[in-house]
């Protein structure tokens, strides 16, 4: 098994933003644009996912699953009409759960949070040797 490699780790709320394992990479806490109305809160919230993937040199279309927490599921059409413009048919598997978010700074605060995961196939090296000498080296 690959290792597991964790970036922006949050200690005093013991959580990482990214965590990388074997093939998947995994966000969380994903938000942006908070006070804002929800279609610019997914828009954000998406900018942030994409962000957080080209670190790891993924794009937006490698996503194969999103929670998506909401504090009204009455603007699952808003929040599906976002996700038709930004993933243009490469949908990611989804839940949508309705939340009271506990840092939501009021009723003009947060009004939607994205967990998501992305696929990012591991490169293997294969080497091939013969005594000493390399007679062949394969990426895969």
């Amino acid at each position: 098994m690959s290792k597991i490699i964790r970036h922006g780790i949050n200690e005093d709320n013991a959580w990482s933003e990214i965590v990388e394992a074997g093939d998947y990479v995994f966000l969380s806490f994903c938000a942006g644009n908070v006070g804002m109305n929800m279609e610019s809160q997914v828009h954000g919230a998406l900018d942030d996912i994409e962000e957080r993937l080209r670190t790891v040199g993924l794009k937006l279309e490698s996503v194969v699953k999103v929670d998506v927490m909401m504090r009204d599921v009455w603007n699952i059409p808003i929040m599906e009409k976002v996700f038709r413009e930004r993933f243009k048919g490469a949908y990611p598997a989804r839940k949508t759960i309705s939340t009271d978010f506990a840092h939501a700074s009021g009723e003009n605060g947060l009004h939607v949070q994205i967990d998501a995961i992305a696929y990012k196939k591991a490169r293997r090296e294969i080497i091939i040797k013969v005594g000493s000498t390399t007679i062949l080296t394969m990426s895969l």
